[in-house]
C-alpha cells in the first residue's frame, strides 16, 4: 500500500491511496483512524478528554484514467478551501 497524494486541512483530509484489492478499504480506514487517534492522544494530553477525534464517516472512490486530475485536486485542496472561506466572510 502507498499514499500517493495527501492534503491535510484543519477539519478534513484527502488521500490518494494505492492498495491491492485483497485489502478491505474499511479496515484500512479504521486502522488509520485508530492509530492516528492513539498517537495524537499520546502526544497531546488535552485530546484525551474527547470521546472521538474522527467522525464516523468517510468517502472512498476508485480511480481509473482520471488519476492525474484527482492528484491535482488533492494538491490544490487547501487553496480551493481557503478561497471558499474568503467568499463566505
Amino acid at each position: 500500500m502507498a499514499i500517493l497524494e495527501r492534503s491535510v486541512l484543519v477539519d478534513h483530509l484527502h488521500m490518494l491511496v494505492e492498495m491491492p484489492p485483497k485489502y478491505a478499504v474499511s479496515k484500512w480506514v479504521g486502522d488509520v483512524k485508530a492509530n492516528t487517534s492513539r498517537i495524537l492522544r499520546k502526544e497531546f494530553d488535552y485530546l484525551r478528554k474527547y470521546d472521538a477525534l474522527w467522525s464516523i464517516g468517510y468517502f472512498v472512490s476508485t480511480v481509473g484514467l482520471n488519476q492525474q486530475i484527482i492528484e491535482k485536486y488533492i494538491q490544490n485542496q487547501e487553496q480551493q478551501d481557503s478561497g471558499r472561506d474568503e467568499r463566505t466572510l
